[in-house]
């Protein structure tokens, strides 16, 4: 005698099983909320750096100027160089600068060089 559940498996009607797919599901889901954090934290601790130009003082000095944005109520380091007209590096400087007062802010250093600069930049910036 044949029984349903002979009929079932001859005809391709077998129970689907539905823990794997719930699994997939909820891994999907981990991954896709740990991506959304990694990109909210990195963001929230971003700064924004724009260099408004600099002075070649004299031969062993350069004075940069800049502006740091997004960093309100945070500690800022900026690391700022002087280049040669071969882009070599004559001098750095790192600036620790407090809490921001502002979403945006202008800020002007002087940098020490071992020979003449031809410009003065702002390397990178970041959440100290």
């Amino acid at each position: 005698m044949t029984t349903a559940e002979d009929l079932d498996q001859r005809y391709g009607r077998t129970r689907r099983r539905r823990l794997p797919w719930l699994l997939t599901i909820i891994a999907a889901v981990i991954v896709v909320a740990i991506a959304a954090w990694m990109t909210i934290s990195q963001s929230a601790n971003s700064v924004t750096s724009d260099d408004l130009g600099f002075e070649v003082v004299d031969s062993h000095e350069v004075t940069v100027r800049f502006q740091i944005s997004n960093a309100h109520g945070k500690e800022v380091a900026c690391a700022v160089e002087a280049l040669d007209e071969e882009f070599g590096v004559v001098g750095w400087k790192i600036v620790e600068i407090p809490k921001l007062e502002s979403h945006i802010q202008q800020f002007t250093t002087t940098v020490p060089t071992v020979s003449e600069a031809t410009t003065g930049l702002v390397n990178a910036c970041w959440v100290a």
